[in-house]
């Protein structure tokens, strides 16, 4: 398990701490993001890896002891409650994968793209 207190330097230091099979997961996640959508800027913030579009925080990952959490928006969550069912979520943005199971890569890269898509569209207001 990961120790909050300690301090990462980069995304790579922070997958790094993790185990293999999570490691595994935690980095499948990152290529997913990353290949959905290229344009947004990784960075480590709130000791997490977060993504920022336009400026603006667009999702976040991170390593629990028992399962990955997944973090977008309220609204993405709303969009997608039916498909995320199965899913332990809150109202708020999150949503928590456990290690044994795979990704839902079709599902995710649908609330990926939804997400984006709202923040550009809140860039232009």
């Amino acid at each position: 398990m990961i120790m909050k207190t300690e301090k990462r330097e980069s995304v790579e230091d922070y997958l790094c701490s993790f185990p293999e099979k999570q490691r595994d997961l935690l980095n499948q996640l990152r290529m997913l993001i990353k290949k959905t959508m290229p344009q947004m800027e990784e960075k480590l913030s709130w000791g997490a890896p977060t993504y920022v579009l336009e400026g603006r925080y667009c999702l976040q990952f991170a390593g629990y002891q028992k399962h990955l959490g997944f973090y977008t928006s309220p609204a993405t969550i709303r969009q997608f409650q039916t498909d995320l069912k199965p899913y332990k979520t809150n109202e708020k943005n999150t949503l928590q994968l456990r290690w044994d199971q795979p990704l839902p890569e079709d599902l995710l890269i649908k609330m990926i793209q939804f997400r984006a898509e709202k923040v550009r569209r809140e860039s232009l207001k």
